[in-house]
């Protein structure tokens, strides 16, 4: 777990080309992997903490080279006072939630949110006696009516990762701090390269890092960056719940990190070109991507946000099973997956409808959601204009 990082004068591209590189680590342009459980101590004073010559490193749990690169690393692109690595995306939405949460609190938590999060909700934290109210995406300012004297924080996904509707951070916020309520946001979507929630005052900044930081759909990571007055009370329970990710992860996330500026100007730019591509077509009633001037979140994406990434949904006219299989099952370049992210193109069917319990999901249609990979756009708008085919025929027949 990272001390504060150092803010760059360089651009996010720079920078996560050299961040979380200890200059006394070795000549290495890649930190080596450590695979460490216990650590040796020079002496008991050393390890009972009365020497003169501190232990960097107490125990494996506790951090190693490995660990330290990437937290550094994520630390320095979110402007973090500290950083904490946990294993799945999932386990960094409950540690954040279990940091600031206890028995009688009452939590507030956008109707958008991630699947996985909402079951802690309404399973773990439920269990240990925390109540969650859900609220309207939209809600902005007007969230401040619906705190109570036992709140104790407020959750946020910008934009909501299945129907991407766009709140107020700001707003938000501002209703928080006025009450002294800690904000947490999962900020999968966009990443720190397109919108840095701690400088907006948020004080938890999560991510999914399996998928745009390792970006190769091979390893499950979570990311945990911190505002200072959420710092302590994360790495604390992090330590706690004895939370760590496998070396190997950590080095794959640390490698795919490298190339996501990269990897996410060529997703975000056909991305938005396939959004316009369906926009268009005659079988779509709607686009749900706020880079869209369409759009009804656009306003706020272009007022907060300096990007936006390859994943999107798209309502369909009408529609029925058949003819989401049909359109689904023989797409040859997009997988049926869940996670997104990665260098691969994705789809799912999804019904918000079946989640959704502060705002009635009312649209009719069959929605799907696109992740877009790196595949040509060419290539892949082929690949639908087939699938469109099928689904027109599944709905004629």
């Amino acid at each position: 777990m990272t001390e504060p990082a150092h803010p760059s004068r360089h651009a996010a591209a720079t920078r996560i080309a050299h961040a979380g590189r200890d200059p006394e680590g070795g000549p290495f342009v890649n930190p080596p992997v450590i695979h460490a459980s216990t650590v040796l101590f020079e002496s008991v004073a050393q390890m009972k903490g009365r020497s003169e010559k501190p232990a960097r490193w107490t125990y494996g749990r506790r951090g190693t080279p490995t660990s330290e690169a990437l937290e550094r690393a994520i630390s320095e692109l979110e402007g973090a006072e500290g950083t904490v690595l946990t294993p799945s995306g999932a386990s960094a939405c409950g540690t954040a939630l279990l940091s600031v949460l206890g028995a009688g609190d009452h939590l507030l938590m956008i109707d958008s949110v991630y699947a996985p999060t909402r079951n802690i909700c309404d399973g773990l934290l439920k269990r240990f006696g925390v109540e969650t109210t859900y609220f309207d995406p939209l809600i902005g300012a007007g969230i401040a009516d619906l705190i109570r004297p036992n709140t104790r924080a407020i959750f946020l996904e910008a934009p909501g990762s299945l129907t991407f509707e766009m709140p107020d951070v700001p707003a938000i916020v501002a209703a928080a701090r006025g009450r002294d309520l800690l904000t947490l946001i999962d900020n999968t979507w966009a990443t720190p390269l397109f919108f840095r929630p701690l400088d907006r005052g948020v004080d938890m900044s999560i991510m999914a890092a399996t998928k745009y930081v390792v970006g190769h759909s091979d390893a499950l990571v979570g990311t945990i960056a911190c505002g200072p007055r959420a710092w302590k009370r994360v790495k604390a329970t992090h330590g706690d719940l004895g939370l760590f990710t496998g070396p190997d992860d950590m080095y794959l996330a640390l490698r795919g990190l490298r190339t996501m500026a990269v990897r996410l100007a060529h997703q975000q730019k056909s991305a938005l070109a396939l959004a316009e591509w369906f926009a268009a077509r005659p079988e779509v009633s709607r686009v749900l991507h706020p880079a869209l001037p369409s759009d009804p979140g656009h306003a706020i994406w272009k007022r907060d946000f300096s990007g936006a990434s390859g994943l999107f949904g798209v309502v369909m006219k009408g529609g029925s099973d058949a003819a989401v299989d049909a359109f689904l099952d023989r797409l040859e370049l997009f997988g049926l997956g869940y996670s997104w992210g990665g260098f691969e193109s994705l789809a799912i069917p999804a019904d918000p409808r079946a989640v959704r319990t502060a705002v009635p999901w009312r649209e009719e249609g069959s929605l799907l959601r696109f992740q877009i990979g790196l595949e040509d756009v060419g290539d892949l708008i082929a690949d639908l204009d087939a699938g469109l085919a099928r689904w027109c025929a599944a709905l004629a027949g």
